[in-house]
């Protein structure tokens, strides 16, 4: 029997099911732990964000995913990695594919800031728990605790989402999989707050769309790696 035969489709109920849980968990660990945590201790939120962030909802996600595959009869090997959850040998297209997304998530996404601010005026679409001033002295050390938590945001969420979930949606939604895709994965950022959400609109959905279009799961983590990684680290140093 080939691998993918053992792929059961995940419907509209079926995803959301998975959607909504960790889009609660998300906001009841973010607008209550990591602010109590912060002024219990004194620490600024941005370590808490990236303890109970990392700990608290994107190792349930890896978690969450391993669950659904011991379910569908998976164990983890080398096969599952590769056809199942298609974490795949990239190809030259891959990396055009993903670089090209990037570069129309960075233009789309520029463009709706910019309209925001004529809109709105000045604004800040960080949401408070991700809030910090560049780093200065005595406080590079949040980065060592930054690099397990990105690891672990971007393994869990393209793990899951993308590795374990998009192929069944695949099955349930024809070409249309990426658009309940990305309605999904917006969802799972509303503690985000709108600003930011909007903002995120571009990598939600080209990245779906891309991510199903070339059937790579590392087309995904090229892409939100990309984007999330260096961001971070350009905010770190004051150059953004």
């Amino acid at each position: 029997m080939e691998t993918e035969t053992k792929i059961r489709k995940l419907g509209f109920i079926g995803s959301f099911a998975i959607y909504i849980p960790a889009a609660i968990l998300m906001f009841f660990l973010t607008k209550y732990l990591i602010p109590y945590l912060s002024n219990v201790t004194g620490q600024e939120t941005i370590l808490f964000w990236f303890i109970v962030g990392g700990l608290g909802i994107f190792l349930p996600l890896i978690l969450t995913g391993l669950l659904i595959l011991k379910t569908e009869g998976y164990r983890i090997s080398k096969e599952t990695w590769i056809n199942r959850l298609r974490f795949r040998k990239i190809t030259k297209n891959d990396i055009i594919w993903s670089f090209a997304g990037l570069i129309l998530v960075g233009l789309f996404s520029g463009l709706i800031m910019v309209g925001l601010e004529l809109i709105i005026g000045n604004f800040d679409h960080s949401p408070p728990f991700m809030s910090f001033e560049p780093l200065t002295d005595g406080r590079y050390w949040l980065l060592f605790v930054w690099f397990p938590y990105w690891v672990l945001n971007i393994l869990g969420e393209e793990f899951l989402w993308r590795g374990v979930m998009l192929p069944r949606q695949e099955i349930a939604f024809g070409k249309y999989a990426w658009i309940i895709h990305g309605f999904g994965w917006g969802l799972f950022h509303i503690a985000f707050g709108w600003q930011l959400l909007v903002t995120l609109i571009p990598l939600i959905f080209i990245q779906s769309y891309i991510v199903q279009k070339t059937k790579n799961s590392w087309t995904g983590v090229i892409m939100h790696g990309g984007l999330n990684g260096p961001s971070f680290i350009a905010i770190c140093f004051g150059l953004i």
